[in-house]
C-alpha cells in the first residue's frame, strides 16, 4: 500500500533535538577548533559522553517516537525499504525509517568507541580535574600508553573510529536529502530547535 505523504514535518522532542545538536557541535569543536589531546578536546569529549548518554537513557523512557522500540535495527527491513524505494512506494514513518535506524545505531555505535577509547585515553573527570589544577596543558599519559615509536591501539582505534564516524555523517547527511526529496518532508524542518 503506498501512501502519499502530506503531512507536515514530524516534530521531535526537545530532548532529542538537544541531543542531536549538542552531539553535532562537540564533533564540530573536536573535529576542527580543539587539538587533540588538549584539554579542551578532552571537556568536549567529556560533554560529548553525557549527551550521547542522555540520547541513550531518552530511548528507553523518552516519548514513543524516541524509544528504541519505535526504530529496531531490523536488515530484512532495511532490505524492504530499499524495495520500495525501487518501486517508488512512499510510507509514511512514526519514527526513523528502517535504512535511517541502521545509521542511527551505527553513528551511536561509533560515537560509543570515540567515547570510551577517549576517556581510556584520558581518564575520568576528577583525574582531568587534578592535572588541570597542577596546569598541565596536554592529557597525563596513562600506563601502556604510546611511546616514542611505540603504536597506541587506543589512539589508533580513537582515530579510526573519528574516521569512521565522518563516513557516516555524510552518508547520513545524503540519506536525510533523498529522504526529504523523496517523500516531499522537509526531515531537516523537523529537527531544527524551536519548530512546532
Amino acid at each position: 500500500m503506498t501512501i502519499t505523504p502530506t503531512k507536515p514535518p514530524r516534530n521531535w522532542d526537545p530532548v532529542v533535538k538537544l541531543t542531536h545538536w549538542s552531539i553535532v557541535v562537540a564533533m564540530l569543536a573536536n573535529g576542527v577548533f580543539t587539538e587533540s589531546g588538549s584539554w579542551p578536546h578532552i571537556w568536549v569529549g567529556y560533554a560529548l559522553a553525557g549527551m550521547l548518554a542522555l540520547r541513550l537513557l531518552w530511548g528507553i523512557v523518552g516519548p514513543r517516537e524516541a524509544r528504541f522500540s519505535a526504530f529496531p535495527p531490523s536488515l530484512p527491513r532495511a532490505m524492504a525499504h530499499i524495495r520500495a524505494i525501487k518501486s517508488g512506494q512512499a510510507h509514511d514513518q512514526p519514527s526513523h525509517n528502517p535504512l535511517g535506524a541502521l545509521m542511527v545505531y551505527a553513528i551511536w555505535g561509533t560515537l560509543s568507541i570515540i567515547v570510551a577509547s577517549g576517556i581510556a585515553m584520558a581518564g575520568l573527570p576528577s583525574k582531568a580535574v587534578t592535572h588541570e589544577h597542577h596546569g598541565v596543558e596536554q592529557a597525563a599519559p596513562h600506563e601502556g600508553e604510546e611511546r616514542e615509536g611505540e603504536e597506541n591501539p587506543l589512539g589508533e582505534t580513537h582515530e579510526a573510529a573519528v574516521n569512521l564516524l565522518y563516513v557516516l555523517i555524510v552518508l547520513h547527511l545524503g540519506g536525510v536529502i533523498f529522504e526529504t526529496r523523496r517523500s516531499g518532508r522537509g526531515l531537516v524542518l523537523a529537527m531544527l530547535p524551536g519548530r512546532r
